[in-house]
């Protein structure tokens, strides 16, 4: 049965964790909106990813999942979902909670996965599934939902950003360190262990850089436990401390991110956030598949991979590859912040220095 072409109307998006994939869905409601201005998103998600589009202009609503509370988190959901039918829903999420969310809502058509790329029976709690298609890139593989309802997209635009207010806060967390030098962030860690780089290594950065670059680096990320043991490592072992500005919320960590002239990150929430603000980013790739989620369409050049082996031209695919973190060199760090820094960078701590908005 196909779907109508989509001109409007209520629309629901389930999508309900990992950051990363919340910042890719965001150029799908500005093609939706940009092709039917009378679009209204409703969009079902945690917490953490709430306070991020928290005031987006493209988010109309917000329904709340919240999974600390176990099996009442769904009577939540459908408790606040009763009032909000929808006249399409996409499903962005392939595992069963999500399957589960999309079956509480009230709409006529429900479009989720194919049965491929669905997982955990996700695909019994839909109406209608996308066409089958090769594994693509995560934004990619995003857009063709909006291929199966008729909205056509060219350049992603994200509209991530801080407000005025959260970047004035962002600025006073670094002001004491002065504005003579670049401003490099480090994102610390990611919540998988398997996805991060060794802190030493972070902490041999941070020295080289405040000698060689006059750069000053600060520590960004949450407050969880392996965050907060990766940021005592590295400013235990920094030659120039750095600044650590962990667990300020993730309005704050947007800001500080746009004051920032490189980040450098493993595959995580924060580092696509970097990407969708055009803050030159430095992905630091092992565990994940590059091609799959990788920076979308900018710095692919910063990229430092090391999931491949040289020269393999490897498929795009979820397969996880252990223990190749470690691959990564300082040096090869290094060299990509200097890159960085040449090729889009106007000038030291320019973003610092521009007037607030």
């Amino acid at each position: 049965m196909s779907i109508p072409p989509w001109t409007g109307g209520r629309l629901g998006i389930v999508m309900m964790s990992a950051l990363g994939d919340a910042v890719h869905v965001l150029p799908l409601l500005d093609a939706l909106k940009a092709h039917a201005p009378a679009t209204r998103v409703t969009w079902v998600l945690q917490p953490g990813p709430a306070e991020m589009v928290r005031g987006h202009p493209l988010v109309d609503d917000t329904v709340i999942f919240r999974r600390d509370l176990g099996l009442r988190a769904y009577a939540d959901v459908r408790r606040q979902l009763r009032s909000r039918p929808f006249d399409l829903l996409l499903d962005l999420q392939v595992y069963f909670k999500a399957g589960i969310v999309t079956w509480l809502a009230r709409s006529p058509i429900k479009l989720g996965f194919d049965f491929g790329r669905a997982r955990d029976g996700n695909w019994l709690f839909t109406t209608h599934r996308i066409p089958r298609h090769a594994e693509q890139h995560v934004q990619d593989q995003y857009f063709e939902f909006l291929d199966a309802i008729g909205v056509p997209h060219g350049e992603p635009h994200w509209h991530l950003g801080p407000s005025p207010e959260e970047r004035a806060a962002a600025r006073a967390l670094v002001a004491a360190a002065g504005d003579d030098g670049p401003l490099v962030g480090m994102v610390v860690a990611s919540s998988k262990p398997e996805k991060n780089w060794p802190p030493e290594r972070y902490a041999e950065v941070a020295g080289a850089l405040a000698r060689d670059a006059r750069a000053i680096t600060v520590l960004l990320g949450g407050p969880s436990h392996i965050e907060r043991v990766a940021a005592r490592r590295i400013l235990d072992g920094a030659a120039e401390r750095p600044l650590e500005a962990l667990g300020k919320g993730l309005r704050i960590l947007l800001g500080l991110l746009d004051l920032c002239d490189v980040v450098i990150s493993p595959d995580t929430g924060p580092l696509h956030m970097a990407v969708a603000m055009n803050v030159p980013a430095i992905g630091l790739y092992g565990y994940n598949n590059p091609k799959r989620v990788g920076p979308y369409r900018r710095f692919a050049d910063l990229v430092i991979d090391a999931y491949g082996d040289p020269g393999e031209d490897y498929p795009v695919s979820m397969e996880h590859r252990l223990g190749r973190m470690s691959r990564i060199t300082t040096e090869q760090v290094l060299s990509r912040v200097r890159a960085a820094l040449d090729r889009y960078a106007p000038g030291p701590s320019w973003r610092r220095a521009r007037a607030p908005e």
